[in-house]
């Protein structure tokens, strides 16, 4: 999506595998099979087929649970699905994927699939109808060690590591679809996935081919990852400001196609346009009203000044009936940087960032509906704007570890903040 700016460094080429697959003549191009809304036993879903003969039987098999179901698709090759079984449900303590097994008569396609349940109900988020905090924390795709696009299964792993030790059950991919090696692994570590469009800051909504450009990446990123259990949230704008035009109109419009499309998981927008004055938080931005859950963006401590003290914070909240997520939080520290005094931002200490750290897990517990925080970020990482020459020298300082892995000292107030919900 073009936009003026980004707080990231986008690698060029190709950055993904690239397969080539052969088909037969008639082959499964696409399935959907997770559990429907409001169900922890019942699965609804349904199969395409392309080719040349389309009318077939189609049959879906999970050998683990005995289970057969059979149809035949109809003349478009489509087949609807729906049966019932007695699931062990997917969740971060136990993260259950079954072989599941599309056969057609001309095709055989064999996955790994969870089921679970991801909904909100009053001022909670139930997983498998049971409350969970979100314990979580934004990535971007890239490997710190090789300064490069995070795309292998090893990648994956290294990133999704470091979530599993700090305490996560949740990562934030922020702001793009990551690679399908990240979800996937994910999946089967016990972690839910937070996947977002890139529609972010000074996107020009006025355009009149952004719908159809955000609709397209819509439809891709629930077309990859559908059936993937761990992913709880769509995630479909960052910070974007209320008073652009066409703003509304078009996210408005997008999240409806997104319900229709998938109806199974969380929806979110999230904006920093809440203000913060006389230690209280106005939170009021409309396109809350078309997310399932309140997601705010603050700096407190870092871009702006705390106004009284953190256990003091009041919030002032349009929608008092909608959980409440911090999805991005922090400051910048150097690794190693404690020299400075510990008050002051400008020496970039891990001191100051551990006070900043600090202040907000105090600030937490005046939070009203709280379901989950998320601290910016894990890594240091590149960032062709952060170019501070003794501190920054083109990465953003925002991690909880280095470039080079080395925990700074906030990493062990998020980790025991975690280990306490």
């Amino acid at each position: 999506m073009p936009g003026k700016g980004y707080d990231w460094l986008n690698y060029g080429g190709i950055t993904r595998d690239v397969d080539l697959i052969e088909t037969s003549g008639t082959f499964i191009e696409d399935y959907s099979i997770q559990l429907k809304k409001g169900s922890l036993n019942t699965v609804k879903g349904w199969i395409r087929l392309n080719g040349t003969t389309l009318s077939q039987k189609v049959k879906i098999r999970v050998p683990e649970l005995n289970k057969v179901f059979t149809t035949k698709a109809d003349e478009n090759g489509f087949a609807k699905i729906e049966f019932s079984s007695d699931f062990a449900l997917w969740s971060p303590e136990s993260p259950k994927l079954y072989e599941v097994i599309i056969e057609s008569e001309t095709d055989t396609v064999i996955d790994q699939i969870g089921f679970r349940s991801i909904e909100v109900q009053g001022n909670e988020i139930l997983l498998n109808k049971q409350p969970i905090f979100l314990k979580a924390v934004n990535i971007h795709e890239e490997n710190p060690y090789k300064g490069a696009r995070a795309y292998s299964v090893e990648d994956a792993r290294l990133l999704l590591g470091a979530a599993k030790e700090l305490g996560c059950n949740l990562v934030r991919l922020a702001h793009y679809p990551h690679s399908e090696s990240m979800v996937r692994e994910a999946e089967k570590m016990g972690l839910m996935v937070w996947s977002e469009l890139p529609v972010y800051q000074h996107i020009q909504f006025s355009d009149n081919l952004l719908p159809q450009k955000m609709e397209h990446m819509l439809n891709e990123m629930i077309s990859r990852d559908k059936n993937r259990s761990g992913v709880v949230v769509w995630a479909l704008s960052n910070e974007t400001y209320s008073g652009t035009p066409g703003r509304n109109d078009a996210l408005i419009a997008l999240t409806q196609k997104c319900r229709a499309a998938d109806s199974t998981r969380l929806v979110v927008h999230v904006t920093n346009t809440q203000l913060y004055q006389n230690n209280t938080f106005e939170v009021k931005d409309s396109l809350y009203l078309h997310s399932d859950i309140v997601s705010i963006n603050e700096y407190i401590g870092w871009y702006l000044p705390w106004q009284g003290k953190p256990s003091e914070t009041q919030w002032n909240v349009a929608f008092p009936d909608k959980p409440i997520f911090i999805s991005e939080f922090g400051g910048e520290a150097l690794y190693g940087s404690n020299d400075g005094p510990g008050d002051k931002a400008a020496y970039w200490t891990e001191g100051y960032q551990e006070k900043i750290y600090a202040d907000q897990v105090e600030m937490f517990s005046t939070v009203p509906n709280l379901v989950g925080v998320c601290p910016w970020l894990l890594f240091d990482y590149r960032s062709p704007g952060r170019m501070n020459a003794v501190y920054q020298q083109g990465y953003n300082r925002k991690g909880l570890l280095s470039e080079k892995g080395d925990k700074k000292k906030a990493w062990y107030v998020i980790k025991e903040y975690f280990m306490g919900k």
